[in-house]
């Protein structure tokens, strides 16, 4: 039986602090849902390896597909987070759940690329799930270090669960072959939609206006165009100059109509006076910097570096799981309820720096001891890598987006956010992987390619560090 619908209009005042009983309920519910979310992005990263020779691809097409996940989680973040403040929020998430176990279902009867390029695009609809559970959970819990530690423990199963989804990942894929992932990931996404319809409430944005649609068609096919372009730039020698040239073009003329249409709507999805604020601009910035620097740098080439039996050490994708992903992600959940809870009491800019210099840090340790060949090592910076960035980093930044977000527009900017975090995973596998590719040494066993694309992950999260000073302090989310 569901919980009857409420809208957060309909509350009296002082209502946002729900009881302990129903905040653990929802709690329990938006932690299914987020897991769910978290087993589409990193369950299949031990298996890309076992991908490639089923599906007689190579890494740069398998490397595409994960593009084209986390390319569709970008689109559809834009709006989904504002139509669930218009007609609901668990309405939407529910619906977004149920399109992700329908892709999972697709890229399971993958035989070759195509399908499995459909199935990930699928999956794509479930791209703002952290944002909206956040939203939903800030509807029930208002005291800003409570809230900050519970934003935590959602948060950190976004860096991974518990390393659950890697040793399941590499288990399956090495036994059962890569399909059977999928099916995992289709049963958890399953249950995940029932207990969100039965076990949260309703909520909308305390003003509710209709949704704009000819904003959202005009966001979607700017952005849309710049991921294409710059998707297809990432094969250097190989990529259609052209085609990048006409696709900025249209990106450009789209993201114009869209500003134009902005500031004519009645109701428009993004008020421009808000994208003109560094609360918005800067948090954007900051969060495609950061993962595009960090995220396939773990999620792919230091895994794929773990599996190398030349160039690295060889391992299978389960045992390279148990050596990186699950370290990694332990790490970050542990780390996560207490990064937030850190975050409302010291600042959320302070520790975000902390965890953005650390994950630097650490990524350049890596450089540094790849050719030494060093399992110990290896899972010393898996873990680092889990503590600054899942644990600290990936957290605040998704806090950000929540504590900085206009009260009456509270979609549009954790939306922005969550596209900006998908955008910067798809650009993370382009660019490193067209790194990667482009310094492919002669020697098949030297590490020179996986080197180079890790300094340039290096560099990227430096800057990342830089565009952090400019985000604004969210004062009215930290404790006084």
């Amino acid at each position: 039986m569901t919980v009857p619908s409420v809208s957060t209009t309909d509350r009296p005042p002082g209502s946002g602090q729900g009881s302990p009983v129903r905040i653990g309920v929802l709690l329990t519910a938006l932690l299914a849902a987020c897991v769910a979310f978290q087993l589409n992005a990193s369950m299949i990263s031990p298996a890309l390896k076992s991908m490639e020779g089923a599906l007689h691809a190579t890494s740069a097409e398998i490397g595409l597909t994960q593009t084209a996940f986390f390319t569709s989680a970008a689109l559809f973040s834009l709006f989904l987070p504002r139509l669930g403040d218009v007609v609901g929020r668990r309405k939407v998430l529910t619906g977004m759940l149920a399109l992700m176990a329908v892709g999972c279902v697709v890229a399971a009867f993958a035989h070759n690329v195509p399908v499995l390029f459909a199935g990930r695009v699928i999956q794509g609809v479930s791209g703002p799930v952290v944002p909206l559970c956040l939203i939903m959970l800030r509807e029930e819990v208002t005291e800003p270090k409570r809230y900050g530690t519970l934003l935590g423990v959602i948060t950190a199963f976004n860096g991974g669960v518990a390393g659950v989804d890697s040793l399941a990942g590499g288990y399956l894929s090495d036994h059962h072959g890569f399909q059977s992932v999928f099916w995992a990931m289709a049963v958890v996404a399953a249950v995940a939609t029932g207990m969100v319809a039965l076990m949260s409430r309703e909520s909308k944005a305390p003003v509710t206006a209709r949704m704009d649609w000819p904003g959202v068609v005009l966001l979607v096919v700017s952005v849309g165009s710049l991921l294409i372009a710059l998707n297809e730039a990432g094969k250097l020698a190989a990529a259609n100059w052209p085609l990048i040239a006409l696709l900025v073009v249209v990106a450009a003329a789209a993201f114009a109509l869209f500003w134009r249409n902005e500031d004519r709507s009645g109701h428009p999805l993004v008020a421009t006076r808000h994208l003109r604020q560094r609360s918005t601009w800067a948090l954007l910035l900051t969060t495609v910097l950061t993962m595009t620097g960090v995220f396939a740098v773990m999620n792919g080439l230091i895994p794929a570096f773990a599996e190398d039996a030349q160039a690295g050490l060889g391992m299978s994708a389960q045992q390279s799981a148990w050596w990186t992903l699950t370290p990694y992600a332990l790490a970050g959940l542990a780390m996560g309820p207490i990064a937030g809870r850190l975050a409302a009491t010291f600042g959320y800019g302070r520790i975000l720096r902390i965890g953005l210099i650390g994950a630097a840090a650490t990524v350049v340790l890596m450089i540094l001891t790849l050719h030494g060949h060093s399992r110990a090592l290896l899972l010393t910076a898996s873990i680092l890598v889990g503590i600054t960035y899942a644990g600290i980093g990936n957290i605040v930044l998704n806090g950000l987006g929540i504590v900085l977000s206009p009260r009456e527009n509270p979609g549009f900017l954790p939306g922005l956010n969550a596209g900006a975090f998908n955008l910067g995973a798809g650009l993370s596998f382009a660019v490193l992987y067209a790194v990667k590719t482009a310094a492919a040494p002669a020697d098949p066993s030297s590490t020179g390619d996986y080197t180079t694309a890790m300094i340039t992950g290096a560099v990227i999260m430096a800057v990342a560090v830089v565009t952090s000073f400019l985000i604004p302090k969210p004062a009215a989310a930290e404790a006084r």
